[in-house]
């Protein structure tokens, strides 16, 4: 990932609808949400989760399938991966130990499954 592309995931996911329908997303795992229940379960008018998910969706940060008459939405754990590795690529100048508490707290998260994530 680039400063740009960084800057672009960054930007998406500054607005609090975004940042839900992301979290709501991560949640899903790879089965991933239909769009109607999205704005549903986040009290979102329809048209504003179509534009919230149009913009994590220009971000690389989420993709949509359709199924039938559905859209179905999920995180691209991948993208995620890569804003997590941008962000920590010169983690403590080389230094590993002052990284240790960035690694705890990762470590402390909730893992994802395998089939969740992609290199």
């Amino acid at each position: 990932m680039d400063t740009n592309e960084a800057i672009e995931a960054f930007a998406a996911l500054s607005h609090p609808g975004r940042i839900a329908i992301f979290r709501l997303l991560v949640a899903a795992g790879p089965d991933g949400v239909p769009a109607g229940r999205i704005g549903e379960q986040l009290g979102q008018k329809q048209n504003t989760t179509s534009v919230n998910l149009s913009v994590l969706d220009r971000a690389g940060l989420v993709s949509g399938e359709r199924d039938g008459r559905q859209v179905i939405y999920r995180a691209n754990f991948a993208a995620v991966g890569g804003l997590v590795a941008y962000l920590l690529e010169d983690c403590c100048g080389g230094r590993t130990e002052a990284c240790t508490p960035v690694a705890a707290i990762l470590a402390q998260t909730s893992s994802p499954r395998p089939d969740q994530c992609v290199e």
